[in-house]
């Protein structure tokens, strides 16, 4: 769930304090999933890989506000704002009024909706002022019967232009937005899954589902195809590069600790010694025969 005004509360890719803010947010959820495990679906949130891969979807060029479902903490939050959507044009529908104050201060600049994903056209009423480019969802959509989830489809088209796009992830192989039902034999939208996201624990897909006009096939068009695939070619390619940063970050991390418990135990081993000799000298002298004269 990144203007540049002093840095969010861990909004930096590595820093002294993201460590422990991600401790913070695990018990946040733990705690939410306790009290309702039904809207909150998880007991952690998003890692920042599968955040990135849900931000890609958005399209840059696309005019309108991002809808974000479900931000909890904020992590794809941070992953859109990152990727270069500006605050103002960030909405973020929360259910849990605890995580929408830690979102307000998180994110200064975005708009933060109290209100049930599940009736947008209530939550989101006098908020838009057009149709917005993109709905991000982390609900946790199998919690809820295929009615309810086709609901939430069928309300998010409602607040998107033609090149809009709603966006989900699961932990699931399958498409978590039931593509035919017993009403239906076919669907009226088009469903793209990502590869997964292995970083993510557990490793999750992110799906891609845009409206279908009357009559529309299916297939894409084969330039739009390239040009897309060149794009999660790309974003891939960034992933990579940034989880090569990371896992040499980590390592150099690791081996000054290395050192520095060795260092220290040397120094311990070092005033042992110093400590120990003077008795040691002691003991071996009573235990030696006396010369007799």
């Amino acid at each position: 769930m990144r203007t540049q005004v002093d840095p969010p509360e861990g909004s930096g890719r590595k820093s002294d304090g993201l460590f422990p803010q991600r401790f913070a947010d695990e018990a946040r959820f733990i705690k939410a999933w306790f009290e309702n495990p039904g809207a909150t679906g998880a007991v952690s949130p998003s890692g920042r890989f599968l955040a990135r891969a849900m931000a890609r979807c958005v399209d840059l060029d696309a005019p309108g506000a991002v809808i974000e479902l479900g931000p909890g903490t904020g992590p794809v939050t941070q992953a859109l704002l990152q990727r270069g959507i500006a605050p103002e044009r960030l909405i973020l529908v929360e259910y849990d009024p605890a995580f929408c104050r830690l979102l307000e201060r998180r994110f200064p600049g975005v708009r933060v909706v109290q209100g049930d994903a599940y009736d947008l056209a209530g939550a989101l009423k006098g908020v838009l002022d057009g149709p917005a480019c993109a709905v991000v969802s982390s609900l946790p959509l199998l919690n809820r019967p295929d009615a309810d989830r086709l609901k939430l489809l069928a309300d998010a088209f409602d607040l998107i232009g033609p090149r809009g796009v709603f966006v989900q992830f699961t932990y699931g192989m399958v498409s978590p937005i039931p593509r035919r039902t017993k009403e239906t034999s076919a669907p009226r939208f088009s469903a793209e899954a990502s590869q997964p996201v292995w970083l993510n624990l557990p490793p999750a897909r992110v799906w891609c589902y845009r409206p279908l006009a009357e009559g529309a096939s299916l297939r894409a068009n084969p330039a739009e195809k390239l040009i897309h695939e060149f794009k999660a070619g790309a974003g891939r390619v960034k992933d990579e590069i940034l989880e090569t940063c990371d896992r040499i970050e980590t390592e150099i991390r690791l081996a000054r600790e290395r050192v520095r418990i060795d260092f220290e135990r040397r120094a311990a081993r070092v005033r042992n010694e110093r400590a120990v000799k003077p008795a040691i000298e002691l003991l071996r002298r009573i235990g030696e025969p006396r010369k007799r004269r």
